[in-house]
């Protein structure tokens, strides 16, 4: 079956509200933490995002250039540095084995329910706001 046509979730779907509970449940390194915060970030913006063919999934597209040492994503502004995992293919290949995305690297990605809920603790370090 081709990449864009498997379905999403599997057996992380059933198990999603136990791993919840738990702080990276899936085990996700930095980078990957990192990636992942960055696209929940992008799946929150119309300029980036558009709804998946699976109920609460995203299709996630049309990443950001940087310009300079960041870009602006939304009401956020990300440093480069935190982004390289965006041009990684093993990155989402490990976030799509973990069943929270189904890549389709390097044009973009559809995530999953479990993947726009995922804490993973860095959006408050990566995501910088303005606070006017």
């Amino acid at each position: 079956m081709p990449v864009c046509m498997r379905p999403l979730g599997g057996t992380h779907s059933r198990r999603y509200a136990s791993l919840m509970a738990k702080k990276n449940p899936l085990k996700l390194n930095a980078l990957q933490l990192k990636t992942l915060t960055i696209l929940q970030q992008l799946a929150r913006s119309p300029d980036h995002a558009q709804p998946g063919d699976e109920e609460g999934s995203v299709f996630v597209s049309n990443f950001p250039a940087a310009h300079g040492n960041h870009f602006h994503v939304g009401d956020a502004v990300v440093l480069a540095r935190d982004a390289s995992g965006l041009g990684n293919a093993n990155v989402f290949a490990i976030l799509e084995r973990k069943g929270l995305l189904r890549s389709m690297f390097p044009m973009g990605a559809v995530m999953t329910a479990e993947a726009l809920g995922y804490e993973t603790g860095l959006a408050d370090k990566i995501l910088h706001r303005s606070e006017h």
